[in-house]
């Protein structure tokens, strides 16, 4: 009899508790539906499950006594000891209540409430599997038997069987699907309803933050977690519980790997701002498309009103060298100090235009063949030199036969030709850095980089119209300079070889100022390689200038290695070696050209005028110059064989633990970040420049890419660009308060390490933006490291030129920023007169 007492009350107990589970999910589902607005009003909630929980309570009584009392109570006290919060943010509170009705059939159940919550978090696990029959049952159950809620099962009957499959598997997707924010914190109160059971889907997606957190905190965390781990929750509830749980624990942990280097700090995250800045970015360009109205915007949002540059030289427009007025003003400009830097006062704050039509630069290497004629709309070079197959016009592009004055039938033939005729240069090897004079369109270092040479390409903004222009498109290392009267921007002793092909450069006059000047800047045992006419014509004039270096090279010392022909191209080509000891200069019968005093540092070279004047060489073996560098690749990674100990680097360390921990630091972020981490297409990228480097570390950590980089070391900076020469890197030296001597357009990606924030005292910060959006191409990208104060001025600098921000990010008061020039021009314009007036010719 007690055991036929016992299924009856078991029975009933399966009825009453069925049709109880039922309803409450019907009210759950019909509040869901309401959730947005009862959000604000959720007090009238927990009001409405306690009715109908009371209603369930008394019929419950009538049918079961006191085990049906007891549990009648739990279920409606359980919704109103809870808060209106709790309703707000768990949505499965009140299925899960409906599942543990069901899970009541359990025969070992009994009425002692302690011990019930114990069971009911036994039966949870044990049970969980057969939920979804379980569930079907109670469905069946509905249909048999109507509470006094009846109406409120009507109005919510269609909503119900549209969501039933939800409920059905609510143990398995948590209603993710109601609410992308409240999935995770669905699943937390279920299992903490269960009596202590922990939720793993809340800790893992706050691991990051606190994994000891109480309820209101985890679900508070789990609202604020980054949108990463938000999109990981999301897509793993699709699956059971606990793959999503080892999904979230798996990417928690990669995102804490991850974590370990900066910028790549968390790599994730920064992607998922960048996707919120990009949206950002479109809602303005949509904007944008009423230039008016967008330049309107940008004025009363950032304040910065921008203005095209009005000036004679237009698109092609570089401030030191198109000051005009300044120009017309020099008292003489016999040793071409028109060519030289004129810097106006105060830098211009407007940008430059863009000529008509202009599109993506081709990519190397094909670029060294053919360029866009669009982009650097110039022809009277073909026509000037078009015969020496320098350039030529064909069709939508200019192209370029590989050819220059000394080598009309091709650069590698003309390279060959020294290598043979002087084994000891050894390309790529023994010779890695050289400087190339009166370039003209850089055909001989566009070849140079096949035997793995890097070539400093430099000739004047003269009459050869656009041909430093025409090399930077190319993709070829160039800048815009003269040898007039002062120094070149580089320090003594670095280039390997200094070459010039028929460069207009007289060598020869004033007692040899201007070849003094590459004797300075030429490496102790390196070379000149000289092709013109006077070593192979016999013009009287071409006899008169050979005579004349043969005096001056033998006053130099310099030692006639070669005197060869290249048949081919029908040129001479004519080779000097620098010495690499005292021992002539000691011995010189004459005093000229004289000696430069101890005073004089052959590595002072910004604005400092031409000395005719000869420096001693090191003798000491541990000073930079005495000893010939590694070979190539070696010098690149091995710290220079005079730097010791006993010299302080820039971080504090002993000089040559210093150069290795910035190499290995640019290594790992380079690798880490940089080429995988931040969205950049490298093969679109050729020109590069690094506007603050230290030891070329950034340059050196991308030898493996198909680019070139530009080391620059400001004026007020350390002066270490002898140690980027020195491992087989090049640079120069610049003022960022000026702008740089190079065209528009010149550059793929401007890398800033720190510079905004070491400049900004001294130079107009919004003119040196204005600089970088001259030398960058469009589509082309900044990245700057600085403080987060610096960033955030950037960022909003570049965002009122209506650049596109594709990263940020900052941690411990440092921030990264990575934006991308867009192809946006103002329509007013700026008129600068000082560049207003005739190009001097």
């Amino acid at each position: 009899m007690a055991q036929a007492k016992y299924t009856r009350i078991d029975n009933n107990k399966r009825s009453a508790s069925s049709y109880f589970s039922t309803v409450t999910i019907v009210v759950f589902v019909a509040l869901c539906l309401f959730g947005i607005w009862m959000m604000t009003s959720s007090s009238v909630v927990p009001v409405q499950n306690v009715d109908v929980s009371q209603d369930n309570k008394n019929e419950v009584q009538d049918q079961s006594g006191v085990i049906k009392q007891s549990e009648g109570k739990e279920q409606a006290t359980d919704p109103s000891n809870k808060s209106s919060q709790q309703f707000e943010d768990n949505q499965g509170d009140l299925s899960d209540d409906a599942a543990k009705g069901d899970s009541s059939v359990a025969p070992d159940k009994t009425s002692d409430g302690p011990e019930k919550g114990e069971d009911k978090s036994d039966e949870k696990s044990e049970e969980k599997p057969a939920d979804e029959p379980k569930t079907e049952n109670q469905d069946s159950n509905f249909g048999d038997k109507k509470s006094d809620s009846e109406e409120s099962v009507k109005k919510s009957d269609s909503d119900e069987s549209e969501k039933k499959s939800d409920s059905d598997e609510s143990e398995k997707k948590s209603d993710s699907d109601e609410s992308e924010n409240k999935s995770g914190s669905d699943e937390n109160n279920k299992k903490q309803e269960s009596n202590g059971i922990e939720s793993k889907p809340e800790s893992n997606d706050n691991k990051q933050l606190d994994s000891d957190s109480d309820d209101k905190k985890s679900d508070d965390a789990g609202e604020t977690s980054d949108k990463t781990e938000e999109k990981g929750e999301q897509s793993g509830s699709k699956d059971s519980d606990e793959n999503s749980n080892e999904k979230k624990t798996d990417d928690s942990a990669n995102n804490q790997v991850s974590n370990d280097v900066f910028p790549s700090v968390a790599q994730s995250d920064l992607l998922n701002e960048s996707t919120a800045q990009n949206g950002s970015f479109s809602t303005q360009a949509s904007k944008s498309n009423n230039e008016k109205k967008s330049q309107e915007s940008s004025k009363q949002s950032t304040g910065y009103d921008w203005k095209l540059c009005n000036v004679t030289a237009g698109p092609d427009f570089i401030p030191c060298l198109d000051n005009l007025k300044a120009i017309s003003s020099l008292p003489s400009t016999k040793h071409y100090e028109h060519r030289e830097r004129q810097c106006p006062q105060e830098p211009p704050t407007c940008l430059v235009a863009l000529p008509e039509g202009y599109k993506r630069p081709i990519e190397w290497p094909k670029s060294r063949e053919k360029i866009w004629y669009s982009n650097v709309p110039h022809t009277k070079l073909a026509e000037y030199k078009g015969h020496q197959n320098w350039v030529k016009v064909t069709g939508e592009y200019l192209t370029f036969p590989g050819g220059g004055t000394q080598f009309k039938h091709g650069a590698l033939h003309y390279i060959d030709t020294i290598q043979q005729s002087v084994p000891d240069i050894a390309w790529g090897k023994r010779t890695r850095v050289i400087l190339d004079v009166g370039c003209g369109v850089a055909s001989f270092g566009g070849f140079l980089f096949e035997r793995d040479v890097l070539t400093m390409s430099l000739a004047p903004k003269d009459e050869h119209e656009a041909q430093v222009q025409f090399a930077l498109e190319r993709g070829i290392p160039a800048i815009s300079a003269v040898m007039g009267t002062k120094r070149l921007p580089f320090p003594g002793r670095v280039f390997d070889v200094v070459h010039c092909a028929r460069c207009r450069v007289p060598w020869h006059i004033e007692g040899g100022k201007l070849l003094l000047e590459l004797n300075r800047v030429l490496r102790p045992g390196g070379f000149f390689v000289w092709s013109a006419t006077p070593i192979y014509q016999k013009l009287a004039e071409d006899v008169e200038i050979w005579q004349e270096m043969k005096k001056l090279t033998k006053a130099l010392c310099w030692e006639v290695v070669s005197i060869s022909k290249d048949k081919l191209n029908g040129v001479g080509i004519a080779v000097y070696k620098k010495p690499d000891s005292n021992e002539c200069y000691e011995k010189g019968s004459t005093d000229q050209p004289p000696m430069c005093p101890d005073s004089d540092d052959p590595n002072a070279a910004w604005n400092v005028p031409l000395q005719s004047c000869m420096h001693k060489l090191p003798v000491n073996s541990t000073e930079r110059g005495s000893q010939w560098p590694q070979t190539w690749p070696a010098r690149l990674t091995n710290s220079p064989y005079w730097l010791t100990n006993s010299h302080v680097g820039v971080y504090g360390k002993p000089a040559p633990e210093d150069f290795t921990v910035d190499y290995e630091h640019w290594k790992r972020i380079v690798s880490k970040s940089y080429l995988n981490g931040i969205g950049i297409k490298w093969t679109n990228v050729r020109n590069v420049m690094d506007m603050r480097s230290v030891y070329g570390g950034f340059a050196a950590a991308l030898k493996d890419l198909n680019i070139w980089v530009m080391n620059v070391i400001p004026v007020n900076a350390p002066d270490t660009l002898p140690i980027i020469y020195e491992r087989g890197l090049f640079g120069m030296y610049h003022d960022w308060c000026e702008s740089f001597s190079t065209y528009p357009r010149s550059y793929d990606l401007l890398h800033a390490d720190r510079l905004f924030s070491n400049i900004k005292n001294r130079c107009n910060l919004r003119a040196v933006v204005a600089e970088v959006d001259r030398i960058l191409r469009p589509e082309g990208k900044l990245i700057v490291r600085d403080t987060v104060d610096i960033i955030n001025e950037i960022e909003a600098i570049v965002k009122s030129m209506q650049w596109e921000v594709r990263m940020t990010y900052s941690k411990d008061k440092v921030g990264f920023l990575c934006v991308q020039k867009s192809m946006w021009r103002p329509k007013e314009f700026e008129t600068l007169e000082y560049s207003i007036g005739k190009i001097p010719t």
